[in-house]
C-alpha cells in the first residue's frame, strides 16, 4: 500500500506562539512529527507550511516541506493546496498527521491508511480508542464517536455518546456504558487526494458549526468515515506551554 503523509503547520497559535518551531530536545516540534511519521510505511512525508521559516527549519533537518498560502481558513484547505502542488492522483491515499503530535505512533498512521484502503466506500478514515474514564466521557473537549456494524462512524460529538438511557435514568451518568463501550476520537485522518481537493468546496454543515467539528461536514453531505479502533490512547499532543513542558520532559528521559 502506497500513501503520503501530509503535516499542515501554521506558525500563528493563540496559546503557543510559533508552535511548529518550538524546541524539543534541540529539534523543532514539526520536525519531530515528521521524523516519527517517517517511521511509518508512508512513501513520502511532507510538511505543508504557511511560513518560510517552517520550510527552512524542515529542510535544515532533511524533511521535505512546501510553502502554502498564509490565509487558509482551516488545515483542510492547506491540505488541498498541498495535494495540488504535489500533483497527487485522485485515488492516492493521504494521511493528515497534526503538526503538534511529536509522539505520534507510526503504526497508528499505517492503520489509518490501511483502514481507508480496505473501505472502498469510505471517503475518509480516522481512529478512536476506548474511553476508560467517566471524566473523559463527560468532558466536551473529548470528542466521542459511535460506529456502525462495518466500522464506519455514525456520528461524532462532544456530548457523551452513546447515552445509556436505562443506566443513567435514575442517578445520571455515574459509570461508563458497557455495551457498546464509548470511543474517544483521535484527530488523525486518511483521505483520497481527490476528496481532499473537493472537501473545502463543500458547504459547511449546520451541525458542524454547532459541535465545532469539521468532520461532520463530510457526514452531513453523505460521505462515510471509516474508523480504526486502537487498543491504546495516543501520546500527548501539544496545545499549551504546559503541554510543551510535559513533552520536553519525556524527551529528556
Amino acid at each position: 500500500m502506497r500513501y503520503t503523509v501530509l503535516i499542515p503547520a501554521r506558525l500563528a497559535s493563540t496559546r503557543l506562539p510559533d508552535k511548529p518551531l518550538a524546541d524539543i530536545a534541540g529539534v523543532p516540534m514539526v520536525v519531530r512529527v515528521a521524523q516519527r511519521s517517517c517511521k511509518s510505511g508512508a512513501e513520502r512525508v511532507v510538511v505543508a507550511a504557511d511560513d518560510a521559516r517552517i520550510v527552512a527549519a524542515c529542510e535544515a533537518h532533511g524533511v521535505e516541506a512546501l510553502l502554502t498560502r498564509t490565509h487558509h481558513a482551516s488545515g483542510s484547505d492547506r491540505l488541498a493546496e498541498a495535494c495540488v502542488q504535489l500533483g497527487l492522483a485522485d485515488d492516492e491515499i493521504v494521511v493528515n498527521v497534526q503538526g503538534d503530535e511529536p509522539l505520534i505512533d507510526p503504526s497508528l498512521i499505517d492503520a489509518v491508511a490501511q483502514t481507508l484502503a480496505s473501505h472502498s466506500d469510505a471517503a475518509m478514515s480516522t481512529a478512536a480508542h476506548a474511553i476508560d474514564s467517566l471524566e473523559d466521557f463527560l468532558n466536551p473537549n473529548v470528542v466521542k464517536t459511535v460506529l456502525d456494524a462495518r466500522g464506519n462512524a455514525l456520528y461524532f460529538s462532544r456530548a457523551p455518546i452513546p447515552w445509556w438511557r436505562d443506566g443513567f435514568a435514575k442517578h445520571g451518568p455515574t459509570a461508563l456504558p458497557d455495551a457498546p463501550a464509548p470511543l474517544r476520537h483521535i484527530g488523525i485522518y486518511g483521505y483520497r487526494a481527490g476528496f481532499v481537493r473537493q472537501f473545502p468546496a463543500l458547504p459547511p454543515a449546520p451541525v458542524e458549526a454547532t459541535e465545532a467539528l469539521e468532520q461532520l461536514r463530510a457526514q452531513w453531505h453523505g460521505y462515510r468515515i471509516a474508523v480504526h479502533v486502537s487498543t491504546h490512547a495516543p501520546g500527548p499532543g501539544i496545545d499549551t506551554p504546559e503541554d510543551l513542558a510535559r513533552v520536553r520532559a519525556l524527551f529528556a528521559l
